[in-house]
C-alpha cells in the first residue's frame, strides 16, 4: 500500500509531520511518498498540480492532503485553489464526507463534489451580466444518492436528502431521483428536507441527523455549519471518495498563514483526516478507532492554544503517539 502526502502551505507541513508520524505507528508498512502541491509547488513549477505529483495521485492507494493557500498568490492567475478544483476532478471523488461529532452530535454530511454551480459553464455576456451554471446529470445523483444510502446503512439507517426542490428544477430533479434510488434500500429511513429548513435544524437541533446528503454548493455551507456547532472547522476532517481509485483525506481548515512556523498550529483536524484514512483507504477501522480516540484524549488533556491550552503542535502530536503506542 502507498500514501501520497501533499504537505500543503503555511501551517500544513507542521501538521503533516504529525499525521505521517501517527500513521507510521499505525500503519508501519505503508510506504509514504511526498509530493509538491499547492503554493509551494507554483514557486517550485509554475503548476500547483505538477503532472508528477498527479501521477503519484492517481497511483497510490490514498492522498493525505495538508491544507494549501498563501496570501502571495491571492490576486496572481494561477493559485493553489486551482490545484486542489484539478485534483479532485481527476481523480472523479465525486462524494465528499464530512463527519461532525461532539459528546452529543454524530451526523455526517455526504456532499456531492464534482458537479454543480462550481463546475458549471460561467462567464460574463456583452452587457456585463455575470453568470454562473448549476448543472446535474441523473446519473450524477444516482451514484452520490447511493454513497449516502450505503453510509446511512451502516450507522443509523437515516438519510436526509436536502435540496431546494421548491425553486430549482435540479432540486426537483434531485429529489425525484434519490426517492427512486430509495426502493432498493428499504432498510434506510428517507427524508427530503429543504435546504433553508436544514440549515436551520443543524443550528438548533443537530442530534436529530444521521446522515444528510446533498449537492455541492449546499454542502459546501452546511458541513461547514455542521462544523461551528461540533467545535469548529479547525477540528473538522474530511475525506473525498470516488468509486475507484484513491481517495482524498485532509483537514477542513485553511494553511492558517498568520500562525505558519510558530509551533502552535493544531493537527487534531489533520490527525482525524488521517483516521478517515485509515479507514476508508487502508481497511484498517480499529486502527482509526484508536487514533480518533487518541486524539480526542489529548484534546481534553493536552490542548493546543486555540483550545485554551499551551500545547505545541509537537506536543500535542507527541500526547497522541503516547497513547498509540501504550
Amino acid at each position: 500500500m502507498r500514501i501520497v502526502v501533499l504537505p500543503g502551505d503555511g501551517i500544513g507541513p507542521e501538521v503533516a509531520r504529525e499525521a505521517v508520524r501517527a500513521l507510521r505507528e499505525l500503519a508501519p508498512g505503508v510506504e509514504l511518498e511526498e509530493r509538491p502541491f499547492g503554493g509551494a509547488a507554483i514557486r517550485e513549477s509554475g503548476d500547483p498540480l505538477p503532472a508528477e505529483t498527479l501521477a503519484a495521485c492517481r497511483e497510490s492507494d490514498g492522498v493525505l492532503k495538508a491544507p494549501i493557500g498563501d496570501p502571495e498568490f491571492d490576486a496572481a492567475e494561477v493559485r493553489p485553489e486551482h490545484g486542489m478544483l484539478s485534483l479532485r476532478s481527476s481523480l472523479d471523488v465525486y462524494a465528499n464526507l464530512r463527519p461532525a461529532r461532539d459528546g452529543r452530535i454524530d451526523l455526517l454530511i455526504v456532499r456531492e463534489l464534482v458537479g454543480g454551480l462550481y463546475y458549471g459553464a460561467r462567464g460574463v455576456r456583452e452587457d456585463g451580466t455575470v453568470f454562473d451554471t448549476l448543472e446535474y446529470h441523473p446519473r450524477e445523483v444516482v451514484r452520490i444518492a447511493r454513497r449516502g444510502f450505503e453510509l446511512a446503512r451502516s450507522r443509523q439507517g437515516r438519510l436526509t436528502s436536502v435540496d431546494k426542490a421548491n425553486v430549482l428544477d435540479t432540486s426537483r430533479m434531485w429529489r425525484r431521483v434519490v426517492s427512486e434510488i430509495s426502493a432498493d434500500y428499504p432498510d434506510v429511513q428517507l427524508d427530503h428536507m429543504l435546504v433553508d429548513n436544514a440549515a436551520m435544524q443543524l443550528a438548533s437541533r443537530p442530534e436529530q441527523f444521521d446522515v444528510l446528503v446533498m449537492e455541492n454548493m449546499f454542502g459546501d455551507i452546511l458541513s461547514d455549519l455542521a462544523a461551528a456547532v461540533t467545535g469548529g472547522l479547525g477540528l473538522a476532517p474530511s475525506a473525498s471518495l470516488g468509486d475507484d481509485g484513491p481517495g482524498i483525506f485532509e483537514p477542513v481548515h485553511g494553511s492558517a498563514p498568520d500562525i505558519a512556523g510558530r509551533g502552535i498550529a493544531n493537527p487534531a483536524a489533520m490527525l482525524r483526516s488521517t483516521a478517515l484514512l485509515l479507514e476508508h483507504a487502508l481497511a484498517m477501522p480499529e486502527e482509526a478507532r484508536r487514533l480518533e480516540r487518541a486524539v480526542e484524549e489529548v484534546m481534553r488533556e493536552r490542548p493546543t492554544p486555540d483550545l485554551g491550552g499551551t500545547a505545541t503542535t509537537t506536543e500535542f502530536g507527541a500526547g497522541v503517539l503516547e497513547r498509540l503506542s501504550g
